[in-house]
């Protein structure tokens, strides 16, 4: 291995070691997998630090009607369902949460932080794309590790003032806008668009695994003080950072190996001995110079402008901001929901409400998946998404109506709702910010992955923020206004990529008549192609005329290019022989597909 990789922006210390170890270096295949774990696991514990406050919601500011029965194993190892005896009393809560106006406060909790983090994400893009994304993620995890477990000190310290948790979260926030661009550019450095929806659609589910995990480790302390709510979450984001410092290769230059846009999607597929060629740097110059300039500590970035220029940019992050409004709804308020429902009849406890709100991401992991393998399958990606939002609608008309009638109930519909409202969140988040971040309109040196990934989560963000605000509000009208909401929110998600499903429809539609056309008469397309061709310039002009054939070629699709060249070689002499002073360029024919 090459010393050079070593000492430009550096090998991660972790990776360096192990090689000492072992003596040899890994795969490609095996960085990839290395690269999956450790993103996943640093963005699960990006999920699993935003969940505590959706836990102690009910803590902070419990119902004046029931009281808290206390659980001592959470879900699954104990049991979902725990019912709350009601009575007259009221807990004490924790000011300045448990007054009249507590709810409109954690409301306002929620809003600061995701509103930050909505901000923070369009500069995270950027810096993403300019600086060494192992450190910029690095520091993300370590400051989101300090501030929520300062957040949780709160309790300790015993601080009632609103401010120092307001401002607690908005800087928690700044710090977690870091991950989201990250990540995505990680895994768009190293994996092609081949099966891209399919693996991030399962890499995906580290948001549900990671709100499961936070919800769980959130509700199992809950009996020691709130505030071990955010400090073990804290704790972990933080270990997780170290964890990415060490051992995340950020870039396939970084250890050796050329970026899947170098190469294209055939890396995944490369011989041992192509592979150790790639390796050993036996490579032409230019090659060469690729690497040791995305080697520097600075890298070309795409400016917010150019990349909001990219086509579908606008149209999936204006989706996003309602798709995400729902989700995050549901992620913040989900629990506290449920403690206020009677299901069956009966209530469940602060703890168990937690607990059961899992299982909402549970079929928001299954969504995620299920997206990413259809839009492979269809090739479309807006298709797909509306589809999900659609069918978000009527789902969520049936959580709100029957979830109350039983246990089981409510569990299946509240996973078929996680279904269709993560489903398209994820996609869109994942494959699609993928697929524009390296769109053919940004090729070259500059790098839009994390740009664009920030300004689509970013707008959905917005969303995301707006969300949790309405949600405090609208309770004070009854849940049922929350639900109308969420059901609009789903709709007008869908709407937005009307134009964006028309054109997938559209040139579906096209290419299976091309197809069709070309498999029944060849010949006679290629015919009818180039006379209307040569005729019409004739007509239009009347004149002496030089042109070339070779882009109207191109767009006779799946043709045998043989076939192509042949028809177009004889009727471009017929018609020179007819059309006195037509010149064919033949060196533009001798590459008819090129």
């Amino acid at each position: 291995m090459s010393r050079g990789f070593d000492t430009m922006r550096g090998t991660p210390p972790g990776i360096s070691l192990i090689r000492s170890i072992r003596g040899r270096d890994w795969s490609l295949s095996m960085y990839r997998y290395v690269i999956l774990l450790i993103t996943f696991i640093a963005y699960a514990c990006y999920h699993a630090s935003r969940k505590p406050s959706s836990i102690v919601k009910s803590v902070l500011d419990p119902d004046p009607k029931k009281s808290h029965h206390v659980v001592h194993h959470p879900w699954p190892m104990g049991q979902v369902f725990v019912k709350r005896t009601i009575d007259g009393s009221r807990e004490e809560g924790w000011a300045p949460f448990n007054g009249t106006d507590g709810t409109s406060k954690l409301g306002e909790i929620d809003v600061a932080f995701l509103s930050c983090y909505s901000l923070g994400m369009y500069l995270a893009g950027h810096l993403g794309d300019t600086l060494d994304l192992r450190l910029f993620l690095t520091t993300g995890m370590v400051g989101s590790g300090i501030f929520v477990g300062l957040f949780g000190m709160g309790y300790f310290w015993k601080i009632h003032a609103f401010w120092f948790y307001l401002a607690m979260q908005m800087v928690a926030g700044l710090f977690q806008a870091t991950g989201w661009p990250s990540v995505v550019a990680v895994i768009g450095n190293w994996f092609g668009k081949r099966k891209r929806g399919l693996i991030m659609g399962v890499w995906n589910a580290h948001t549900s695994i990671g709100n499961i995990s936070g919800s769980l480790l959130a509700a199992s302390v809950l009996d020691y003080g709130w505030g071990w709510s955010f400090i073990l979450p804290g704790g972990f984001i933080f270990l997780g950072g170290i964890m990415v410092y060490l051992f995340l290769a950020a870039y396939p230059e970084d250890v050796g190996f050329l970026n899947p846009r170098d190469f294209g999607d055939n890396a995944g597929t490369m011989h041992n001995d192509e592979e150790a060629q790639v390796r050993k740097g036996d490579l032409v110059e230019a090659e060469k110079s690729t690497i040791v300039r995305f080697g520097s500590g600075y890298r070309k970035g795409v400016g917010l402008l150019e990349a909001f220029q990219i086509p579908g940019v606008i149209p999936f992050a204006l989706c996003l901001f309602f798709s995400k409004l729902v989700a995050y709804t549901f992620l913040y308020w989900l629990p506290f929901y449920l403690s206020q429902t009677a299901i069956g009849g009966e209530y469940v406890s602060v703890k168990s409400a937690g607990n059961l709100s899992t299982l909402f991401d549970v079929g928001g992991i299954v969504g995620g998946i299920l997206a990413g393998y259809i839009s492979d399958k269809l090739k479309a990606r807006a298709t797909t998404a509306a589809s999900f939002m659609y069918a978000a609608i009527p789902s969520i008309i049936l959580y709100r109506t029957y979830g109350n009638v039983s246990q089981t109930m409510n569990i299946v519909l509240m996973m078929i709702a996680g279904l269709f409202v993560n489903g398209p969140y994820a996609l869109i988040t994942t494959a699609v910010s993928a697929d524009l971040g390296t769109h053919s309109s940004v090729r070259g040196d500059a790098r839009a992955l994390a740009t664009v990934t920030a300004i689509i989560d970013g707008t959905g963000s917005v969303g995301a923020s707006l969300g949790p605000l309405l949600t405090g509000f609208l309770t004070t009208k009854g849940w049922d206004a929350v639900f109308v909401m969420l059901m609009i929110c789903a709709l007008i998600a869908g709407l937005l990529l009307t134009r964006l499903v028309i054109t997938e429809l559209m040139e579906r539609n096209c290419k299976r008549k091309s197809t069709a056309t070309s498999q029944h008469n060849p010949r006679g397309t290629v015919v009818q192609l180039v006379l209307v061709f040569c005729f019409s310039h004739v007509a239009c002009f009347n004149m002496p005329c030089n042109f070339k054939l070779s882009y109207n070629v191109k767009e006779l699709c799946q043709l045998d290019s043989s076939l192509i060249f042949r028809e177009v070689y004889t009727l471009t002499t017929l018609c020179g022989l007819l059309f006195e002073g037509i010149e064919i360029d033949m060196r533009a024919l001798s590459n008819p597909l090129g």
